[in-house]
């Protein structure tokens, strides 16, 4: 497939987890492990073909990361998808109406479900 990830969780092993399930599937695969991280990195251009965003992390949460990299026009062309635990119906509009491409909630989905559902974001945007 050959397209570029940037995964962006606080928690190591969930982080670790998805890079090797999107490596597998033939991903570029980038990480951060915090807002601030993921900003410095899209600045300094990296530009993934899709970003899985977490929102509860310390200091700078995925909302945040998204508004400020949309304002930025850091993200133009990536496709965006909130994977998180908050399942709300507030907090998935919050973050589909900051942009947001998709809004997987974690408990919901195994890594090798978000891979798929991922791979058919990027195969419908390519249409």
């Amino acid at each position: 497939m050959d397209k570029k990830i940037l995964i962006v969780d606080d928690d190591e092993f969930l982080l670790e987890m998805y890079a090797l399930k999107f490596k597998d599937s033939g991903f570029d695969v980038d990480s951060a492990k915090g807002g601030e991280e993921t900003l410095a990195k899209l600045r300094e251009g990296a530009r993934p073909d899709i970003m899985l965003l977490d929102v509860v992390m310390p200091v700078m949460d995925g909302f945040e990361v998204l508004r400020i990299a949309k304002k930025e026009n850091l993200i133009p062309k990536t496709i965006v998808v909130i994977l998180t635990n908050l399942g709300q119906k507030e907090d998935v509009d919050k973050g589909m109406a900051l942009g947001a491409d998709d809004y997987i909630v974690k408990a919901h989905f195994t890594p090798s479900e978000v891979v798929r559902r991922a791979v058919g974001l990027i195969e419908s945007k390519s249409k």
